[in-house]
């Protein structure tokens, strides 16, 4: 493995894919809606992974109404937010975020803050104190907006904010945002991230002399 290491002053993190493997919820409700909606499963889920769930559909049904893309939307919030069978850590999620508390981080997820919220605790993990979620933002990644939000709410600029993320719409959102990117696990080698780790058991953050964050991931 091949040990990058990049300097910020602030981390910035994904929820599910990144901290939370929830695929066995994502896959179970999408590909229930995938066979509703007469669309194939396995192309579904290669555009539902980082977005909302209204901006995926609005990708997938692009000539259906946007309300019934919302109202759609939150009925599928409130199946998976009641669905946590199979939702675990990301290996190495705990330690990581045990090791950035009194750290500048925070959360930015597409989830909403119930689900947010349920996913984090079945996974065992705690909520970082700064948290922007689906009710945060007026545009979905892969706009940049929910970082450049967490970002301004832990007084940091955007260059010297450090992503890390799972899917393509999340790593563009980071990119947009004018950050550096750590891509999480099989997904996101393909949409070029600065570095990609297996898991966060190959990421270690420590404190330098300056305050800053020395971040150091091993790529396979």
């Amino acid at each position: 493995m091949t040990a990058t290491v990049l300097t910020a002053r602030a981390l910035l993190l994904d929820m599910d894919g990144t901290l939370v493997n929830s695929d066995a919820v994502v896959e179970r409700i999408w590909r229930r809606w995938s066979e509703r909606h007469g669309l194939d499963g396995d192309e579904v889920m290669k555009v539902v992974h980082g977005r909302q769930g209204h901006a995926s559909m609005a990708v997938l049904l692009p000539d259906r109404p946007m309300k019934q893309n919302l109202a759609d939307n939150a009925r599928m919030l409130a199946e998976e937010t009641a669905d946590v069978e199979g939702v675990v850590e990301v290996p190495g999620a705990a330690a990581f975020l045990a090791s950035l508390q009194g750290l500048p981080h925070a959360l930015v997820t597409s989830a909403d803050v119930a689900l947010s919220t349920v996913r984090m605790a079945a996974a065992g993990l705690p909520l970082p104190a700064v948290r922007v979620t689906a009710e945060s933002v007026g545009a979905s990644k892969p706009d940049p907006e929910g970082f450049l939000k967490g970002a301004a709410e832990l007084g940091v600029a955007p260059a010297d904010c450090v992503v890390f993320e799972d899917s393509g719409a999340g790593i563009a959102a980071g990119r947009a945002a004018g950050m550096r990117v750590v891509g999480v696990g099989p997904r996101a080698g393909v949409h070029g991230p600065d570095v990609v780790v297996p898991d966060l058991t190959q990421v270690r953050v420590e404190t330098a002399a300056d305050g800053s964050l020395r971040v150091t991931a091993n790529g396979g």
